[in-house]
């Protein structure tokens, strides 16, 4: 039996959870309260150095990091494949997933998390909030959310973290002309590990940044309209932070679509 060291609304234990929905994989789910740090305790420590979720356990084997543990379960149960046969094909998933580990996920959609609605359960748990954060083990994850823990919106980070969400949903757009999915005609692991990131969007209520990117729209539909969209998200949303999130993220709204709308214009080309 797998079991997962997960989060109900972690972004990285949601794309792991539609990986083993997509392949009808049974698992124990071992969910850990990330707002009581149980991810930041001893005994988890020793499964996961870097104190995040989610973590996999296959029999004896103990696999971190979402993006590696999407390949492992392609590769260790790989019926149905979520993978092309062709290496370069492959080549191109994994352009996808290395924008994630790069800067996608800890320097855009985590910060814009932190920034529009997390930051404020830091603040009110006070210096247990202030354990919390000085726990994160990696020094540059931890200063970044620091900053954006005290600042807010009006973190420079902040604005890099929309910056950088634009870039990504212009290179999804462009990548949805020339195939169905993100990485070709069928669907793999590009479209699983990016779907949680556009519902985090909607969650966070600031979805009109997808507003004019009528590809990434009909993509993101068609990944909602999978049975692996309601196994591994909807059954696992969080009421309260939902709520959290929808009013935060209208009251951060109109400062990220200027930050956008100054972007794109930056990047039109000039007359």
């Amino acid at each position: 039996m797998l079991v997962l060291y997960h989060n109900d609304m972690s972004l990285c234990a949601q794309k792991v959870r539609l990986c083993l929905a997509e392949k009808g994989l049974a698992w124990e789910s071992r969910h850990l309260v990330l707002r009581a740090g149980e991810h930041q305790q001893d005994w988890y420590r020793k499964l996961n150095r870097r104190a995040v979720v989610p973590t996999l356990i296959d029999r004896d084997r103990v696999i971190p990091e979402s993006n590696v543990i999407l390949e492992y379960l392609n590769e260790a149960y790989p019926d149905p494949p979520l993978a092309p046969k062709h290496p370069y094909d492959r080549s191109k998933v994994r352009l996808w997933t290395k924008q994630l580990d790069e800067d996608v996920h800890d320097a855009s959609a985590a910060v814009l998390s932190f920034g529009i609605a997390f930051r404020h359960q830091y603040i009110e748990r006070g210096e247990l909030g202030q354990k919390m954060l000085e726990a994160i083990p990696n020094a540059f994850k931890r200063e970044r959310r620091r900053e954006v823990i005290e600042q807010g919106t009006h973190s420079k980070h902040f604005i890099i973290a929309v910056e950088r969400m634009v870039l990504l949903l212009d290179e999804m757009e462009e990548a949805l002309v020339e195939h169905q999915w993100l990485a070709g005609d069928e669907y793999s692991l590009a479209d699983v590990a990016f779907t949680p990131y556009l519902a985090r969007l909607e969650h966070l209520n600031i979805i009109g940044m997808v507003r004019q990117r009528h590809r990434v729209t009909d993509w993101y539909g068609r990944c909602k309209a999978r049975r692996s969209f309601h196994e591994a998200m909807v059954k696992w949303e969080n009421a309260e932070y939902l709520e959290l999130m929808r009013r935060r993220g209208a009251e951060a709204w109109p400062q990220i679509e200027a930050i956008s709308r100054a972007r794109r214009s930056a990047l039109a080309p000039s007359a």
